[in-house]
């Protein structure tokens, strides 16, 4: 018992300073961003809004994070429409050169962003599509398109398919099969690989430098190019702003899916 309990104070202790580790960056951001100071510095006195008032009212960061969350639901949106077929495909059917297909379509993620974005900075200007809204969009989508084939692919694989055996069994055509049965089994995966792919488009910095515009600048850009030409507190309140955020959605969706499940299981 006396070592078990060692061990267990050992674990704690790791797991502990480990979250400290992780952890403390992120306290030191959103502490900075409540300086009263022009500089980057922790309050000792008192804590000011200054910088999130100042960030309220500041266009060109407003403007980048409209830019980066239509952008994001856009490329979300379009990579999980693309990737639920080819994830329906890859996962239910066995067929010559399936490997090399999904080894292509997860490419993305083994190819460097700069090379990317260097790809399709030259693929866009050759069509007269250089810095628009849309290239944006395809670039993203490509780019994400892995994240959510790969948790849709889940979905499939971890469903059988005897419910969609019967359903045809007893008359249903194929889209009515898919649309009232598949489909809801393998919502958590495709809203999960919805949400993956929003936030890898929300946070993608290096190809969106090659592909952005000035009309289309995206939230991560804009804070690039403000740490490059000064040094405020801005960014640390840009920082914790978008944690505060995050925090919230991870509420809300916890406790909508918390909510989900006890409706189910009630019913």
């Amino acid at each position: 018992m006396k070592n078990n309990d060692r061990n267990g104070a050992a674990a704690l202790l790791f797991h502990l300073l480990f979250m400290v580790f992780i952890l403390a960056p992120l306290v030191v951001v959103c502490l900075v961003a409540f300086t009263p100071n022009d500089f980057l510095s922790i309050p000792t006195r008192h804590f000011s809004l200054r910088w999130f008032v100042a960030l309220w009212g500041d266009d060109d960061f407003t403007s980048a994070f409209k830019t980066s969350m239509l952008l994001g639901v856009f490329s979300a949106t379009l990579s999980s429409a693309l990737a639920l077929p080819a994830a329906m495909g890859l996962a239910r059917y066995r067929f010559p050169g399936r490997d090399a297909i999904h080894a292509f379509l997860l490419s993305p993620l083994m190819i460097p962003p700069v090379v990317l974005g260097i790809a399709f900075l030259r693929l866009f200007t050759l069509i007269n599509m250089g810095g628009s809204f849309t290239s944006l969009v395809a670039c993203h989508a490509l780019l994400i398109f892995p994240y959510a084939l790969r948790l849709i692919m889940a979905a499939f694989a971890g469903q059988a398919d005897d419910a969609e055996r019967a359903a045809r069994s007893l008359g249903a055509g194929r889209w009515t099969t898919f649309r009232r049965i598949t489909l809801p089994m393998i919502v958590p995966g495709l809203v999960g690989g919805w949400v993956l792919a929003f936030i890898n488009s929300f946070d993608e910095l290096t190809a969106t430098i090659f592909v952005a515009a000035p009309a289309t600048i995206t939230l991560p850009v804009r804070i690039y190019m403000s740490m490059a030409e000064t040094v405020d507190p801005m960014v640390a309140a840009v920082s914790t702003a978008i944690i505060a955020l995050t925090l919230v959605a991870m509420l809300v969706l916890d406790r909508v899916y918390g909510l989900n499940k006890v409706l189910v299981g009630n019913h």
